[in-house]
């Protein structure tokens, strides 16, 4: 029996190579995996053409992924530097990779980060369009931007990221005002602007069949993307973003009928008590698709330090729901993030990412956390090191400030709580003075 896709292949009861992989890392029955696949609950991003694919699953009952963005522009188009922040975020275990890359080498670059990443892969292809062709957005047309989606696709990207929701209806909302960011997706911010001009509809919108032609031929999960995500606090949960949400509640019913895997991507900035009830809100808009989270940031008052405000919103989110995490670096608004803003941004959002799976029960998150324990218990420092999220940083940390004595560090010395306890619970002294 053959299959098109993923889905395909789990509505027909056949088991993929993939799902037994990703079953296999998720500790998960393979008819439940099939299960909640055939309903579109949980995808397995996998072109057919990314053949050094290490595949991972996202959705419900999945461990909570992360996601890296990186790419070329035009102020920083050297692709060698760009290929050394890929290998640090395969390094620190990311899942997803997104090439937003929109100047310059972009089909070298997509096709070396491919041909290297066993990490599923990502782009937004109207970031492409403009720099492929040259020419003023309102003059690419709508076979043009079907073009680069279909390069896009045959180069070997896993998952796709396009606004199809920012149509006219909800692209007159926004004209309407109240909002103190308007749009700021980068991709929905170029569909408004190429729609406003040419006095059409969103391409992506209008033609949507035409999009999941070309998703079914050679597996292609299709991202849907969030244009009128809030970019502020006073933006988050207004009319204009719940209506794109449900108008991507009702093209995933399209695609499904295609047996095109979706996921659903989400805000943005959003107050801490708002995050929750998002959630809910796209999960039954959009019929449990996965969703695909930017933060949310719950603050805006922290550049240079917003990797902080997003994993506070994206452990919130996780735990309520959200199921794959888009990471943030200091650099957010700022730059184009250094090898050590992303480090810090992939160390953020992994934190936020296991805590939401150890408040959820996914089984043997709350493993590593009693590893742990037991090595801090027993004042075992290299296995302390080893069990870390991030090794280097504690090595660095406890290698500069060397105690006294080797079973304490240089805050506690002889008073050191665990030290103490162990020594007295052992029956044997314990001297406080020097």
């Amino acid at each position: 029996m053959t299959y098109t896709t993923q889905m395909d292949a789990a509505r027909k009861g056949i088991v993929t190579p993939q799902m037994e992989i990703v079953a296999r890392k998720e500790n998960m029955r393979i008819e439940v995996l099939m299960e909640r696949m055939a309903k579109g609950t949980v995808i397995i991003p996998a072109n057919k053409k990314h053949t050094n694919l290490d595949p991972e699953a996202v959705g419900e009952g999945i461990s909570t992924k992360i996601n890296v963005n990186l790419g070329i522009s035009k102020d920083c188009c050297d692709i060698e530097p760009e290929l050394v922040k890929v290998q640090m975020a395969l390094d620190m275990k990311a899942e997803a990779i997104m090439d937003l890359s929109c100047y310059g080498k972009t089909q070298e670059f997509r096709k070396r980060l491919i041909a290297m990443s066993p990490a599923m892969i990502g782009t937004v292809p109207i970031y492409d369009a403009v720099g492929f062709y040259d020419k003023n957005l309102q003059d690419i047309t709508v076979d043009e931007f079907f073009d680069v989606v279909k390069k896009h696709v045959e180069d070997g990207v896993d998952f796709l990221t396009i606004h199809c929701g920012l149509n006219k209806h909800t692209a007159e909302k926004v004209k309407l005002g109240g909002r103190l960011t308007n749009i700021v997706s980068r991709g929905g911010s170029l569909l408004f602007t190429w729609m406003e001009i040419n006095k059409a509809e969103n391409p992506f919108y209008e033609h949507f069949d035409r999009l999941l032609d070309i998703c079914e031929e050679y597996d292609v999960t299709l991202s849907l993307g969030d244009g009128c995500r809030p970019g502020c606090l006073n933006d988050a949960t207004d009319a204009c973003q719940v209506e794109e949400l449900i108008t991507l509640g009702e093209l995933t019913k399209r695609a499904w009928e295609r047996n095109v895997q979706v996921m659903i991507e989400g805000p943005g900035h959003m107050a801490m008590n708002e995050i929750a009830g998002n959630m809910m809100m796209e999960k039954r808009l959009c019929h449990g698709a996965p969703f695909y989270v930017l933060g949310p940031l719950v603050t805006d008052v922290a550049p240079g330090y917003d990797h902080i405000t997003a994993a506070i919103g994206g452990a919130i989110a996780a735990m309520n729901g959200a199921d794959f995490l888009c990471y943030v670096t200091p650099a957010e608004h700022l730059r184009l993030p250094t090898l050590e803003d992303m480090k810090e941004g992939i160390i953020a959002t992994r934190i936020a990412a296991h805590a939401a799976d150890v408040a959820k029960g996914h089984p043997g998150a709350r493993d590593w956390d009693d590893n742990m324990s037991k090595a801090r218990a027993a004042l075992d420092w290299n296995g302390m090191f080893d069990l870390a999220m991030d090794p280097v940083k504690p090595r660095e940390y406890r290698e500069s400030s060397k105690p006294e004595h080797e079973d304490s560090c240089s805050m506690c010395g002889k008073m050191c709580a665990v030290r103490n306890m162990n020594r007295v619970l052992a029956g044997k002294d314990i001297q406080l003075d020097d």
